[in-house]
This record gives structure tokens, sequence and C-alpha cells, in this order.
């Protein structure tokens, strides 16, 4: 029976790491952050031409700010908050397994 529990323990280890992989915080935060940063970039070297069309605004340089703001939020609360899998309660694993530790069927016994 430990066997059992720690293969189980094991793959919820995996669950929970899969599950912080995943987090969209990280894939949206991340993309910000690096197109905000091309984009600051593409603003801090901009060119006359390119002031004179946008009527004097630098909005490369602004909206790259914004959106590297934005990234680094994400990243920030996705490191504040981080995801957390609830564990098993105790009737979950009584219903997933009879006494004889053998996965009841569906509908048994009820």
């Amino acid at each position: 029976m430990s066997d059992l529990h720690k293969e189980v323990s094991e793959l919820e280890g995996r669950s929970a790491t899969a599950a912080r992989l995943f987090d969209i915080r990280l894939i949206i935060g991340g993309l910000f952050t690096l197109y905000g940063v091309i984009v600051t970039v593409a603003g801090v070297f901009v060119s006359d031409a390119d002031m004179e069309k946008a009527e004097g605004v630098n909005i490369n340089l602004w909206t790259g700010l914004a959106m590297l703001a934005l990234g680094l939020f994400f990243l920030g609360w996705m490191k504040l908050r981080p995801t957390e899998i609830p564990p098993p309660t105790a009737t979950d694993e009584a219903d997933a397994t009879d006494e004889a530790g053998t996965p009841e069927a569906p509908g048994a016994g009820k």
C-alpha cells in the first residue's frame, strides 16, 4: 500500500508542476514583456519621419512601456499568488476505491 501512496504523491507533484508551468499568467506575462521590450527599443531609436507621422507622439515608446508594465504585472501576480492545486479529499479517495483497494464500478453499492 505504501508503493501506491508513493506513486500517487509523485503523480500529484507532477500535476502541480504542470499546472504551474502552463499557468496562463506566465504565457501572457512573458509575451507582453518580450514584445514590450521590442517595441520600447523601437521607440527609443525612432526616426524623425516616424515622429512626424505620429504627430510628435512617440507611440512606440509609450505602447512598449505599457506592454512592458502589463507583462511585468502578470509575472509579478504569478510570483506572488502561485497556482495551488487543492489536495484530494478523503471522500474523493473513498469513492475511487473500495475496501479491497480495487476501483469501484460506477454506481456500485449505491
